[in-house]
Protein backbone atom coordinates (compact mmCIF):
# COMPACT_ATOMS: atom_id res chain seq x y z
CA UNK A 1 0.00 0.00 0.00
CA UNK A 2 1.44 3.51 -0.77
CA UNK A 3 1.55 6.20 1.56
CA UNK A 4 0.00 9.52 0.66
CA UNK A 5 3.46 11.24 -0.25
CA UNK A 6 4.08 8.22 -2.45
CA UNK A 7 1.25 8.53 -4.28
CA UNK A 8 0.75 11.08 -7.37
CA UNK A 9 -1.77 13.48 -8.47
CA UNK A 10 -2.33 13.31 -11.87
CA UNK A 11 -4.27 16.97 -12.81
CA UNK A 12 -6.56 16.84 -15.71
CA UNK A 13 -9.21 19.43 -17.06
CA UNK A 14 -9.74 22.83 -18.61
CA UNK A 15 -9.42 25.03 -15.64
CA UNK A 16 -9.25 28.52 -17.48
CA UNK A 17 -6.31 30.77 -18.26
CA UNK A 18 -4.46 30.11 -15.68
CA UNK A 19 -4.46 26.52 -15.01
CA UNK A 20 -0.66 25.98 -15.12
CA UNK A 21 -0.37 28.83 -12.32
CA UNK A 22 -2.94 26.52 -10.47
CA UNK A 23 -1.00 23.09 -11.04
CA UNK A 24 2.31 24.81 -9.64
CA UNK A 25 0.37 26.51 -6.85
CA UNK A 26 -1.07 23.18 -5.71
CA UNK A 27 2.14 21.15 -5.85
CA UNK A 28 3.27 23.93 -3.72
CA UNK A 29 0.55 23.96 -1.52
CA UNK A 30 0.93 20.06 -0.94
CA UNK A 31 4.72 20.17 -1.06
CA UNK A 32 4.94 17.67 -3.92
CA UNK A 33 7.23 18.15 -7.29
CA UNK A 34 5.32 19.48 -10.20
CA UNK A 35 5.57 18.43 -13.87
CA UNK A 36 3.74 19.63 -16.83
CA UNK A 37 3.84 17.01 -19.51
CA UNK A 38 3.35 19.66 -22.16
CA UNK A 39 6.58 21.12 -21.05
CA UNK A 40 8.51 17.85 -20.54
CA UNK A 41 7.58 16.76 -24.10
CA UNK A 42 8.50 19.78 -25.42
CA UNK A 43 11.84 19.42 -23.64
CA UNK A 44 12.98 16.27 -24.54
CA UNK A 45 11.71 16.30 -28.30
CA UNK A 46 13.02 19.70 -28.95
CA UNK A 47 9.87 20.90 -31.16
CA UNK A 48 6.42 21.74 -30.06
CA UNK A 49 3.43 19.23 -30.41
CA UNK A 50 1.81 20.89 -33.36
CA UNK A 51 5.17 21.14 -35.54
CA UNK A 52 6.17 17.47 -34.44
CA UNK A 53 2.89 16.49 -35.67
CA UNK A 54 3.09 18.05 -38.89
CA UNK A 55 6.85 17.41 -39.74
CA UNK A 56 7.09 13.66 -38.78
CA UNK A 57 2.95 12.97 -37.82
CA UNK A 58 0.63 11.46 -35.71
CA UNK A 59 2.37 8.05 -35.06
CA UNK A 60 5.88 10.15 -34.11
CA UNK A 61 3.46 12.26 -31.42
CA UNK A 62 2.15 9.02 -29.73
CA UNK A 63 5.19 7.61 -29.71
CA UNK A 64 6.90 10.49 -27.59
CA UNK A 65 3.49 10.70 -25.90
CA UNK A 66 4.22 6.79 -24.67
CA UNK A 67 7.83 7.37 -23.74
CA UNK A 68 7.42 9.96 -21.57
CA UNK A 69 4.11 8.27 -19.70
CA UNK A 70 6.48 5.22 -18.97
CA UNK A 71 9.01 8.03 -17.27
CA UNK A 72 6.52 9.82 -15.29
CA UNK A 73 5.34 6.16 -14.32
CA UNK A 74 8.24 6.05 -12.38
CA UNK A 75 7.53 9.36 -10.53
CA UNK A 76 6.21 9.77 -7.02
CA UNK A 77 4.98 12.70 -4.60
CA UNK A 78 4.94 14.66 -8.20
CA UNK A 79 1.75 17.06 -9.33
CA UNK A 80 1.38 15.66 -13.05
CA UNK A 81 -0.56 18.39 -15.09
CA UNK A 82 -1.02 16.18 -18.31
CA UNK A 83 -3.62 17.01 -20.90
CA UNK A 84 -6.96 14.57 -21.41
CA UNK A 85 -6.21 13.84 -24.50
CA UNK A 86 -2.98 12.19 -23.78
CA UNK A 87 -4.73 10.12 -20.96
CA UNK A 88 -7.07 8.73 -23.55
CA UNK A 89 -4.36 7.08 -25.78
CA UNK A 90 -3.29 3.60 -25.31
CA UNK A 91 -3.31 2.74 -21.66
CA UNK A 92 -1.77 5.32 -20.03
CA UNK A 93 -4.99 6.06 -18.20
CA UNK A 94 -4.75 3.30 -16.41
CA UNK A 95 -1.49 2.88 -16.05
CA UNK A 96 -0.93 6.81 -14.66
CA UNK A 97 -3.56 5.98 -12.11
CA UNK A 98 -1.87 3.18 -10.84
CA UNK A 99 1.00 6.02 -9.74
CA UNK A 100 -1.92 8.13 -8.07
CA UNK A 101 -5.32 9.05 -8.14
CA UNK A 102 -6.43 11.53 -11.62
CA UNK A 103 -8.73 14.43 -11.08
CA UNK A 104 -10.27 16.23 -13.37
CA UNK A 105 -11.36 19.89 -13.41
CA UNK A 106 -15.07 20.99 -14.70
CA UNK A 107 -16.68 23.56 -14.94
CA UNK A 108 -20.67 25.15 -15.91
CA UNK A 109 -20.59 25.75 -19.97
CA UNK A 110 -20.86 29.65 -18.86
CA UNK A 111 -18.41 30.13 -16.79
CA UNK A 112 -15.71 27.96 -19.39
CA UNK A 113 -17.13 30.12 -22.15
CA UNK A 114 -16.28 32.94 -19.76
CA UNK A 115 -12.80 31.66 -19.30
CA UNK A 116 -12.25 31.12 -22.69
CA UNK A 117 -13.06 35.06 -23.49
CA UNK A 118 -10.81 35.64 -21.24
CA UNK A 119 -7.84 33.82 -22.44
CA UNK A 120 -8.79 34.78 -26.55
CA UNK A 121 -9.36 37.89 -25.75
CA UNK A 122 -10.58 39.44 -29.39
CA UNK A 123 -9.79 36.25 -30.90
CA UNK A 124 -12.89 34.82 -28.94
CA UNK A 125 -14.87 36.95 -31.30
CA UNK A 126 -13.92 34.97 -34.25
CA UNK A 127 -15.69 31.71 -34.91
CA UNK A 128 -13.49 29.50 -35.95
CA UNK A 129 -11.18 30.20 -32.67
CA UNK A 130 -14.06 29.92 -30.88
CA UNK A 131 -14.98 26.53 -32.54
CA UNK A 132 -11.24 25.30 -32.27
CA UNK A 133 -11.29 26.32 -28.57
CA UNK A 134 -14.24 24.38 -27.54
CA UNK A 135 -13.42 21.35 -29.45
CA UNK A 136 -9.91 21.27 -27.37
CA UNK A 137 -12.61 21.57 -24.21
CA UNK A 138 -14.96 18.45 -25.44
CA UNK A 139 -11.82 16.66 -26.43
CA UNK A 140 -10.28 16.81 -23.16
CA UNK A 141 -13.74 16.31 -21.36
CA UNK A 142 -13.83 12.99 -22.75
CA UNK A 143 -12.09 11.74 -19.35
CA UNK A 144 -14.95 13.08 -17.17
CA UNK A 145 -17.09 10.39 -16.59
CA UNK A 146 -14.59 7.35 -16.59
CA UNK A 147 -13.97 4.95 -13.77
CA UNK A 148 -10.78 6.24 -11.24
CA UNK A 149 -11.44 9.82 -12.35
CA UNK A 150 -12.60 12.71 -9.74
CA UNK A 151 -14.21 15.58 -11.22
CA UNK A 152 -13.56 18.87 -9.35
CA UNK A 153 -16.29 21.75 -9.97
CA UNK A 154 -14.54 24.77 -10.48
CA UNK A 155 -17.69 26.58 -11.68
CA UNK A 156 -18.25 28.81 -7.97
CA UNK A 157 -14.42 29.14 -7.39
CA UNK A 158 -11.95 31.41 -7.06
CA UNK A 159 -8.03 30.53 -7.91
CA UNK A 160 -7.72 29.68 -3.96
CA UNK A 161 -10.63 27.73 -3.80
CA UNK A 162 -9.47 25.61 -6.43
CA UNK A 163 -6.17 25.13 -4.95
CA UNK A 164 -7.64 24.41 -1.71
CA UNK A 165 -10.29 21.96 -3.05
CA UNK A 166 -8.12 20.47 -5.42
CA UNK A 167 -5.67 19.60 -2.37
CA UNK A 168 -8.02 18.58 0.01
CA UNK A 169 -9.92 16.01 -2.94
CA UNK A 170 -6.61 14.77 -3.22
CA UNK A 171 -5.81 14.46 0.53
CA UNK A 172 -9.36 12.73 1.10
CA UNK A 173 -8.54 10.11 -1.96
CA UNK A 174 -4.90 9.38 -0.80
CA UNK A 175 -5.79 8.27 2.68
Amino acid sequence: MQTAIDRNLILTGYMGPTQLVIARRTAEQLRLRFVDFDQLFETRSGEAREDLRALYGEARLKALESELVDEIMLYRGTVIHIGGQTLLHGNHLARLSETGDIIVLVAALDVVLQRLHLALGARYHNPRERELAVGVLKREWAIRKLPGVTEVDTSELSEEAMIDEIAARWRALSG
